[in-house]
């Protein structure tokens, strides 16, 4: 992995770790006697284990690997958007509502609002981050080093007290 490569991982599993999240325009609401339109905006995040397993259910039932997305060609974009439309508006919508509660009670009507508010370039950038997020092979190093380490085991400092 060249350093390059291995600076975007590391600073994107810091951001993921700390949770900030990726903010994306859903709407322009113009309002009346107003010059600027209000621009509405949401916040994916990661989602908690429940709707991360649900995510993933949705995207491996596309039948698409992340390599081959990251290959389409305009046209084959499109062709994807309009078979799996529906789909990927409900794996965004899953970063959205991420509480056990707002996942089984909004999850259709977020999905609904992302479809018909989000602007299609918006959509398809903020499902191809989230999925290249989601991996879990940029971690492998430091799974590998926590499994060897075990927590039983006295510290230095502790071995003459025990704990």
């Amino acid at each position: 992995m060249d350093k390059s490569t291995e600076r975007l991982v590391q600073r994107e599993g810091a951001a993921a770790l700390l949770d900030r999240g990726v903010s994306v325009p859903l709407k322009d609401m113009r309002i009346p006697f107003r010059k600027k339109p209000m621009k509405l905006r949401v916040v994916m995040r990661r989602p908690r284990l429940g709707g991360l397993m649900r995510l993933a259910r949705v995207y491996l039932s596309l039948g698409v690997t992340a390599e081959q997305m990251k290959k389409f060609t305009k046209e084959e974009e499109m062709a994807f958007l309009a078979a799996h439309g529906k789909e990927i508006s409900r794996m965004i919508a899953y970063t959205l509502c991420r509480g056990w509660i707002s996942r089984r009670l909004l999850v259709g009507v977020t999905a609904w609002v992302v479809r018909n508010w989000m602007a299609p370039e918006y959509l398809d950038a903020a499902m191809r981050r989230f999925i290249f997020l989601l991996g879990t092979d940029p971690f492998t190093s430091i799974i590998r080093s926590a499994g060897k380490m075990n927590p039983m085991k006295l510290r230095l400092s502790q071995k003459r007290k025990g704990s």
